[in-house]
């Protein structure tokens, strides 16, 4: 009996370099199946914050990780929306707040070891573009296409700042900087699957580049990588 083989494209980078964004569009062209799991970390982070628990709080994490029922649904509107325990909670997780307890909950092993099964699931039962910070070293290791994609801290930081600026909000640059700074520091010292290039990885720097050009870059990479 023959088998199908799926393509999986595992897209790493720090916080802020567009990941997600290129990962949707690529997804969108190519008919693969988008995987955030920036958000489903965010989502667990979501939950914890409703218990009352800290994103450090390890034994809190470990004592209600049971309690998390995730489910990923992709709608009519092209998003990735985030069912948390039979609740659409999409819309409440892309705050900077969430944006913290995501990179916190993350560090804990019991929350990588709860998500990982689901996330390589995914990979085995569709072509996908699973973009995150340690998709290709730790949780899809044999995805064919392995890309890094990063842009400077300063280009990241106006990306944010522009972001939260045109939904309302007073920030600082010089705010939202120091922010990136830290999440970058955090997300790559951090003891459980630091983020970091896996070595059959492709780095792509996207700082002065536009999204058709990223994208279009990601599709010749797709092509030499996966045919």
């Amino acid at each position: 009996m023959n088998e199908t083989k799926f393509v999986s494209v595992a897209i790493d980078g720090p916080a802020g370099a567009g990941k997600s964004t290129i990962a949707k569009r690529l997804a969108a062209e190519l008919g693969y199946l988008y995987v955030d799991t920036g958000a489903i970390y965010r989502t667990v982070g979501y939950h914890m914050s409703l218990m009352g628990i800290g994103p450090r709080d390890a034994d809190g994490i470990r004592r209600c990780i049971d309690d998390v029922n995730i489910r990923i649904e992709h709608q009519a509107d092209g998003l990735q929306h985030m069912i948390l325990n039979g609740e659409d909670v999409t819309d409440r997780i892309r705050t900077p707040e969430m944006s913290k307890m995501a990179s916190g909950v993350a560090t804990q092993s019991c929350v990588r070891d709860y998500l990982l099964e689901m996330q390589r699931e995914l990979a085995a039962t569709h072509n996908v573009v699973m973009d995150g910070r340690d998709i290709g070293t730790v949780v899809l290791p044999n995805a064919q296409v392995k890309v890094y994609l990063t842009a400077s801290a300063e280009v990241r930081a106006e990306r944010r700042w522009r972001e939260l600026t045109a939904k309302g909000e007073n920030v600082r640059f010089e705010d939202v900087y120091t922010d990136v700074v830290k999440r970058d520091e955090q997300d790559m010292t951090r003891k459980i699957a630091p983020l970091k290039c896996a070595d059959d990885a492709e780095v792509l720097d996207c700082s002065y580049l536009t999204i058709e050009q990223v994208v279009a870059e990601m599709k010749a990479i797709i092509r030499r990588k996966a045919g």
